[in-house]
């Protein structure tokens, strides 16, 4: 069975085995495989599976999809093509021998179905690598959800999705990401800073009670309930 693996930043977060014929990928909660990053399109591309072949289609998407760091519309993938959608790579296996070479410690956690979120990822044993559920939770201003709510339905962040961005377009962004480790965050756009520190552009750690603070109004804690 052909399968997709998926990493950020250069680190396996997961596995998706690609049992049906059409496969969607984007930004919306109801797409197959969701990525919640600004740079990635609310329908972004779609995977065909038709005897044997798997093929991949960019859906008029903002900033494209590309297969080997090339743009394409339409094409059929190859075993160990590399697909790129916003800030993720996924590598194609077209063979169910998934050795992902050198250094595979880098494995993900288990393989897991398109019918279960990429954050609900279940290892091998079938229990979720979890200590209370991860969240941003907003202790002044408003939690500017990736859904775009404020007010008392966004005070808390459910940190369900491989990337979770928080923030006001215009005002200041940040990014959290889920890798094997753990969580890390980074900065899009305008003034953030992580524990009174400035946060840039580049993946920092984060520890329970580490406080973000975005544009100088927005206050949130990760933590686990």
């Amino acid at each position: 069975m052909p399968k997709m693996i998926i990493s950020v930043d250069g680190v396996v977060i997961g596995q998706v085995a690609l049992a049906k014929d059409r496969t969607t990928l984007g930004r919306r909660a109801y797409n197959d495989i969701v990525i919640d990053n600004l740079a990635v399109s609310g329908e972004h591309a779609v995977l065909h599976m038709s005897g044997g072949e798997v093929q991949i289609e960019d859906l008029n998407s903002t900033n494209g999809t590309y297969v080997n760091a090339l743009a394409i519309q339409k094409q059929t993938l190859k075993d160990n093509d590399v697909v790129e959608v916003g800030g993720c790579r996924i590598h194609f296996r077209a063979r169910s021998n998934l050795a992902i070479g050198p250094g595979s410690a880098r494995s993900a956690p288990g393989e897991f179905s398109t019918s279960i979120p990429l954050s609900s990822a279940p290892t091998e044993s079938g229990a979720l690598i979890e200590l209370g559920i991860p969240m941003l939770r907003v202790l002044s201003g408003s939690g500017h959800a990736p859904n775009g709510q404020d007010g008392p339905d966004a005070q808390d962040v459910p940190l369900q999705k491989v990337v979770t961005t928080i923030g006001k377009p215009g005002v200041a962004v940040a990014v959290v990401t889920r890798r094997r480790q753990g969580y890390v965050a980074a900065s899009v756009m305008g003034n953030v800073t992580l524990n009174g520190a400035v946060l840039g552009t580049d993946a920092v750690a984060l520890q329970e009670r580490d406080v973000l603070e975005l544009g100088g109004v927005t206050r949130m804690q990760f933590v686990r309930v």
